[in-house]
């Protein structure tokens, strides 16, 4: 969020909790300054921080508004590009809700112990989605999910034909 953008929804904010319903105009926030505070700068000033035009700001306009708008002056900056205020980023969010997805399934599929295992092993991977993201290309070539069941799939003792069988070395 710019630093524009942060002003803006204070003025918003500010103006519903003095009860107005509306945002407080920038005229209003230079005048209710003026006289709550004793000091204010111009409602052109505001506009130019608001637009942009005035990226950074003083220490005495920072702590003004912060003092005005009750919040902490660190927090009139703009953020830094891919900055956002959850604990974790938005594609381990995905991957929280996958796995919290897989895991309610598995457990729906009790009755099929292999399909269960499958979907609790993909949980415990630690980039589940990529599994399924993989699983859904190979899926788009039919003949490959044979071939890696085959190869992947440990042969029992009876179907494994005795060295030297033809069968065997294609």
């Amino acid at each position: 969020m710019t630093l524009g953008e942060k002003v803006r929804s204070l003025r918003t904010v500010e103006g519903e909790i003095r009860g107005l319903g509306r945002e407080l105009s920038q005229l209003e926030v230079a005048r209710a300054m003026q006289r709550e505070l004793g000091a204010a700068f111009s409602q052109s000033y505001l506009s130019q921080i608001e637009s942009g035009a005035r990226p950074h700001l003083t220490h005495r306009t920072r702590g003004l508004l912060a003092r005005f708008f009750k919040v902490h002056p660190g927090y009139l900056v703009s953020d830094p590009p891919g900055f956002h205020t959850q604990l974790t980023s938005e594609l381990r969010g995905v991957e929280d809700q996958l796995d919290d997805w897989l895991r309610k399934g598995a457990g729906q599929f009790g009755g099929d112990a292999e399909l269960q295992d499958a979907l609790l092993r993909l949980v415990r991977h630690p980039d589940s989605r990529k599994c399924l993201v993989l699983l859904g290309t190979i899926v788009d070539t039919p003949e490959l999910v044979d071939r890696l069941l085959d190869a992947l799939t440990p042969a029992s003792p009876s179907s494994t034909p005795p060295p030297g069988d033809p069968a065997w070395l294609q």
